[in-house]
């Protein structure tokens, strides 16, 4: 590779990117493969593993990598990991995680093998974010590889408990300093400055269990979700008492729901209510079909007699209606000019015939407070004998436009996609959230619909591969020997 000479200019600097690409396309996409091939979602510690065998065997790996791109690296402890570009004082922090979301259902594809078909490949974590953790490694070694002068460090931080909680992050950054200018590669193109407050709690309520015998009917449970951050594509309910075509004649005239599949089936003496919806990543519930609240809604319906439980059971359904992801019925519905409209997600659902819990995750906008959203629900819930849990209330995350360390991201961005940069809002969070200065940077472009949290989840290798050039060229700004002024 032939590496850059003193005073080349952008048109020559550009012609040296694409050919390191071109070069190292091959290992590029397989790097990607060999992350998504580790299953590395989070599961109970073991020693030195605090998130469990999957998420530290990724971080081994990417750091594995990143030596043999030339990259120095540590691990924190199997909490996180860093690679350096080089020795000098850290100006610059770039953010990836390597843990991902359990698989789910009705995959077309191996969730964990890594895909390339039509330029797209498939797998989890090829979007969110492994793909993207890439793209970012590649970004450093280009930089390094063609031999550009730098005066400050880069430093890529891997984290293994992103889609859990961010502990990691709170572990490393207690022991490490945060660096001045910090984004994190886990959103999409031009520029995420605004990430929407969130509502993360549960309700609950208690009621004596009823005592079902063969000839009474009533639900023996009803359930839903496995993660507060995915918008559930699975629920069902088991049914006593009554029959299956009881159960078919009474779900008719709600059948079809648009965005969901409804099965009904003998299980034993009772009916298996088994409903199918489309996961998809909480931030954007709109984007998928929730099939807890389908659930609800087809048991609202049937011929049941009135217990706590079943009235417990439609009042949430009340609250949380099909459909009605804005939180119009739970009376919290709001939006701004910046961030947009408040989003709500029934995550989980539990029910038995003693108890119900459920869980929400709802996407807050600049406007919204602790007291129009979290008070406003609690109210409601108590109404209907329903407990909420204490705390769970974030505030948005918001970095103006005007920041220089922006409009230096936004530059780069225009000068290797074409296309006019700005501002925007998401209801994600992302590992910047709370951090003062910042942002979520690409990879996606705008308007790519990669699946991220669903099945056949997939990342446009072109895409990945424009944004590594990106994140070269911002590291060339921020870092190198004439840095661009922010």
């Amino acid at each position: 590779m032939k590496r850059i000479e003193a005073g080349m200019d952008n048109i020559e600097l550009h012609e040296a990117l694409e050919r390191y690409f071109a070069e190292h396309r091959g290992e590029f996409i397989e790097s990607i493969c060999r992350l998504i091939a580790v299953r590395s979602v989070n599961a109970q510690a073991e020693p030195g593993m605090p998130y469990g065998k999957g998420p530290a065997e990724a971080l081994q790996l990417a750091l594995q990598m990143a030596e043999q791109l030339g990259l120095s690296t540590h691990n924190a402890d199997n909490y996180a990991g860093t690679a350096d570009l080089n020795r000098h004082e850290t100006k610059l922090g770039i953010l990836v995680h390597l843990d991902v979301v359990p698989e789910g259902e009705h995959w077309r594809t191996d969730p964990f093998e890594g895909i390339l078909q039509d330029g797209k490949l498939y797998g989890r974590g090829a979007s969110d974010d492994k793909g993207p953790a890439v793209a970012a490694m590649y970004a450093l070694a280009a930089v390094k590889a063609l031999g550009i002068e730098l005066n400050s460090n880069v430093r890529l931080i891997f984290g293994t408990d992103e889609e859990s909680g961010c502990r990691d992050l709170r572990y490393y950054f207690a022991r490490y300093p945060v660096p001045p200018y910090l984004f994190t590669a886990d959103g999409e193109f031009p520029v995420l400055n605004t990430e929407k407050g969130g509502l993360f709690t549960a309700f609950s309520a208690k009621f004596p269990a009823t005592a079902f015998i063969e000839e009474q009917a009533g639900i023996m449970y009803a359930r839903g979700g496995s993660r507060s951050n995915v918008v559930p594509g699975e629920a069902e309910a088991l049914i006593r008492g009554l029959k299956q075509s009881e159960v078919t004649d009474a779900l008719q005239h709600l059948i079809p729901i648009p965005g969901v599949k409804v099965q009904v089936s003998n299980s034993g003496t009772d009916v298996l209510l088994t409903v199918l919806g489309k996961s998809t990543h909480a931030s954007e519930p709109q984007s998928g079909s929730n099939a807890v609240t389908a659930l609800l809604a087809l048991l609202s319906v049937l011929p049941l007699p009135d217990s706590p439980g079943l009235n417990a059971l439609r009042h949430v359904g009340q609250l949380f209606p099909h459909g009605d992801v804005h939180g119009l019925a739970a009376g919290i519905a709001m939006e701004d000019e910046l961030s947009g409209k408040l989003t709500v997600n029934l995550a989980i659902l539990d029910y038995t015939s003693a108890s119900l819990t459920g869980v929400l995750d709802c996407r807050l906008p600049l406007c919204a407070t602790e007291e129009n959203t979290r008070d406003v629900l609690l109210s409601r819930l108590q109404r209907f004998g329903l407990e909420l849990s204490p705390g769970g209330y974030s505030p948005a995350h918001h970095v103006p436009s005007e920041s220089p360390f922006i409009r230096q991201l936004l530059s780069a961005y225009e000068e290797y996609s074409g296309v006019k940069g700005e501002c925007m809002s998401t209801g994600g969070w992302s590992y910047v959230h709370g951090i003062s200065g910042g942002v979520n940077f690409g990879p996606a472009m705008p308007g790519t619909p990669t699946g991220i949290h669903g099945p056949d989840e997939y990342a446009v290798i072109e895409d990945l591969l424009t944004a590594s050039k990106i994140y070269a060229r911002v590291i060339m700004d921020l870092c190198g020997s004439n840095p661009a002024p922010v």
